[in-house]
Formats: C-alpha cells, sequence, structure tokens
C-alpha cells in the first residue's frame, strides 16, 4: 500500500460513525413516506398498482447496479466504471447473439467478462488507491471504447446494435413482463432475491465481516488474518459482474442496444448509496441502507415526472437532496485516518 496509516480507529470514532449513519438511514425512511405522501396527493394514479410496478421495475436496474457500488464503498472505495460496463454488456450481449452463441451462453460470458473487467479493476485500484477513483473512471473508458470497437465491426452503426431480443429476456425485464402468471416482471422478485442474499452475507459470512472489518479498521483487519486484496478484488469482480448482469437486463427492458444506456448510473449509484445512508467513508451501513437510497430515489423520480419537471430540473433536485445526505457524516475522520 502506497499510503501512511498512523491513527487508531477508537470506540468513539466508531460509534459517532455508526450514528451518523443511522440518522442517514432514519431520514431516508422519512423522505420516502414523504415523497408517497406527496405523490399522492399531487400526482393522480402515483400509487396505483400499475405505477408502483413501473417504480419496482426501474428500481430494480438501479438497485442492481447499486450493489457493487456499496460494496465498494464499503470499503473506502468508489467504481466509476459501472456505468461504462453496464452500456458495454448491453451492446456486446446482442452482439453475441448475432454471432450464433445461444442466449444463456451469452449471458454468462458477459458477466465472466464484466466480473473479469472488475478484479483487473480492483487489482490496478488497490495498487494505486490513491487514485482509485480516476483508475475505474479510466478501466470504464478503455473497456467501453473496445467494446464498441468490437461491435462496430462490419456495422455503420457505431454504439447501437440492432438484434432480436429472446422472447424469456422481453418477459424479463419488461414493464409487461409477468412472474408465474402476475404482472410483475421476474427482475423484480429478482432484486428481491439479490437483496435478501446479499444482506444476509454481509452479516451472517466471513467475507462479510471482512468487508466491515477492512472499512472499519485496516490494521485491526490485518491482525485477524483478513487479506484486504483479496476482498478488495474481489468486491470490485462482483461489481463488474452486476453491472454487466445489469446491462444485459436492460436489453430485455428497451428492445435495443444502446451503449449509452449506462450513463445514467454513473452517479445515481452513489445518490442511491449515498441517500440510504452508507458512509462513503467506509465500515459503516449496508445493501439495506442501498436498496433505501434506490427507493426514494426511484420515487423522488416518479414523482417529479408526474409534475411535469425537465430533466435538468430533476438532476437540481436530487443534487439538493445529496448535499445534506452527505453533511450528515462528512465529518468522519477520512479511512486512511482511522486506522
Amino acid at each position: 500500500m502506497t499510503s501512511t496509516l498512523t491513527h487508531i480507529d477508537t470506540p468513539s470514532a466508531s460509534s459517532a460513525r455508526g450514528i451518523r449513519v443511522q440518522r442517514g438511514i432514519a431520514i431516508g425512511f422519512a423522505l420516502l413516506a414523504l415523497l408517497m405522501v406527496l405523490g399522492a396527493v399531487l400526482v393522480p394514479g402515483f400509487v396505483s398498482p400499475r405505477n408502483m410496478r413501473s417504480i419496482l421495475l426501474l428500481a430494480a436496474f438501479l438497485g442492481l447496479a447499486s450493489l457493487g457500488q456499496t460494496l465498494c464503498a464499503l470499503v473506502g472505495a468508489l467504481d466509476l466504471s459501472i456505468p461504462y460496463l453496464i452500456g458495454g454488456a448491453n451492446i456486446l450481449y446482442p452482439t453475441l447473439l448475432v454471432a450464433g452463441l445461444p442466449a444463456w451462453l451469452a449471458v454468462v460470458v458477459v458477466v465472466a467478462l464484466g466480473a473479469a473487467v472488475g478484479f483487473g479493476n480492483g487489482l490496478l485500484s488497490f495498487k494505486l488507491q490513491g487514485q482509485a477513483l480516476i483508475m475505474s473512471l479510466g478501466v470504464g473508458f478503455a473497456v467501453v471504447g473496445a467494446v464498441q470497437l468490437y461491435t462496430s465491426l462490419g456495422s455503420e452503426f457505431s454504439g447501437t446494435v440492432f438484434a432480436p431480443v429472446p422472447t424469456w429476456l422481453r418477459n424479463f425485464a419488461a414493464f409487461n413482463g409477468k412472474t408465474f402468471g402476475y404482472a410483475m416482471p421476474p427482475v423484480v422478485i429478482l432484486w428481491l432475491v439479490i437483496t435478501g442474499c446479499t444482506i444476509w452475507a454481509l452479516y451472517n459470512t466471513w467475507f462479510g465481516r471482512s468487508i466491515y472489518a477492512i472499512g472499519g479498521s485496516r490494521v485491526a483487519a490485518a491482525r485477524l488474518g483478513i487479506s484486504e486484496f483479496r476482498v478488495w478484488t474481489v468486491i470490485h469482480a462482483l461489481s463488474g459482474g452486476m453491472s454487466a448482469l445489469t446491462g444485459v437486463l436492460l436489453l430485455g427492458f428497451s428492445g435495443g442496444g444502446y451503449v449509452g444506456v449506462g450513463d445514467p448510473y454513473l452517479f445515481t449509484t452513489v445518490a442511491a448509496v449515498v441517500i440510504g445512508g452508507t458512509s462513503l467513508l467506509g465500515g459503516a451501513g449496508g445493501y439495506g441502507a442501498s436498496v433505501l437510497g434506490v427507493l426514494v430515489l426511484t420515487v423522488l423520480t416518479s414523482l417529479l415526472v408526474g409534475l411535469g419537471l425537465s430533466f435538468a430540473a430533476q438532476q437540481a433536485i436530487v443534487g439538493l437532496l445529496i448535499i445534506p445526505m452527505v453533511a450528515i457524516y462528512a465529518r468522519s475522520p477520512h479511512i486512511r485516518n482511522q486506522i
């Protein structure tokens, strides 16, 4: 490691960080309740089953993409390659289908490639932690550029891929998708299952506890025999794999491959983590908190769209929402000074 760690994370510092995170989660729940009430009052049909299904569908995509971002935040990192891996997967998958690869195998290949890129991203960012943000951004640029070069070979449509979307994928991720005959897209059920498994794993497995240990005190974690390198790279591999899976699922939602489909996820994944109450300094929070942030963001966006606000106005309001949430724990010492 290149940085010098000089301080020990005291119980009082850990308690203060935990209190700030709990306060952030409480504020997140209050925001969600307030937005639901405002939506019900101001927008006709806001709480209708149809709109609730739409909110859950959009939340599922953001929630899946935010899983890796949450894990990275828990160790004091951020992964800015997520939107580019989403866009790359969104055009690579239909290209593989056109090349004759079976649909299920193409999913496996794309997700495995995403995990491999994430592992490489983690390897590089671990070695250069002072520039981890720029490193992940550079990896994202390089990957999405390489995918565009590959998919545009022999085609005049760079960044866009036209191919028949498998029927099962359209049902899995489209608004009118059904689960065992019920009007609920299967991707929402998948997200709920992954959410439950992730939350359980974070609190009940050695790997989950290792993540919190490293985020709280790297020196203490090392003395417990926890490999920071292993945890760091596995987390980034999971982030890459989930990003690629999100890109594939978005193909079923949109019906066509487009490299820019991941662009909105550049900062919304970070916003979901922050609004939910997970500390960007590491060691406190969790995926359950990020799920809360995802729901707040998605409900807020639906409300703003229902009110007829422009995309620019939506961005401004989301930005104003993030600022106070960050301020809740902004005075906590940085991860490198906690140990």
